[in-house]
């Protein structure tokens, strides 16, 4: 193949070796963000907002978070570790007591979940149970059987 083959402007690109993308960032790396407390329970609260709605990954989309920082903040609000402190202040780990407080929160929300489940349980155990009663005196008396039907 020769040269002429190809367009002139396409003879003039040349390859540096270099792997350089197309628009370097102008003002060099940008900076680690970071959060007050106010602004993480402000993110958790919003974040949880939208979860509700289905919508919790198209927040973390927009506001430009992880998952990963979400997990974090609430294992943090829910050790009591956020609340109280000072715009700059610093947010470590929870302490011992704090850790404490947070597991048992979060066991307690499980077994009042698990308290709930069982009560609907129960409830319509009951409904079914008067329900098979009705029936069985229904049949017994001769009334009107399943479905409505008279018996035969």
């Amino acid at each position: 193949m020769s040269s002429s083959t190809f367009p002139s402007a396409l003879s003039a690109v040349t390859d540096d070796g270099g792997m350089s993308s197309p628009s370097p960032p102008s003002g060099g790396p940008s900076r680690r963000r970071s959060f007050t407390p106010e602004q993480k329970l402000a993110h958790l609260a919003a974040y949880e907002q939208a979860g509700t709605e289905q919508q919790g990954g198209a927040h973390l989309r927009r506001e430009g978070l992880y998952s990963l920082l979400i997990s974090e903040w609430r294992r943090l609000r829910d050790a009591g570790v956020l609340e109280g402190k000072a715009a700059g202040e610093a947010v470590g780990r929870p302490t011992a007591k704090q850790a404490e407080i947070a597991r048992l929160h979060r066991q307690l929300a499980a077994s009042q979940q698990r308290l709930a489940t069982t009560e609907t349980a129960l409830d319509i155990m009951g409904k079914a149970h008067a329900l098979l009663e009705q029936i069985s005196e229904s049949a017994e008396n001769g009334g009107i059987g399943c479905c409505g039907n008279a018996p035969t």
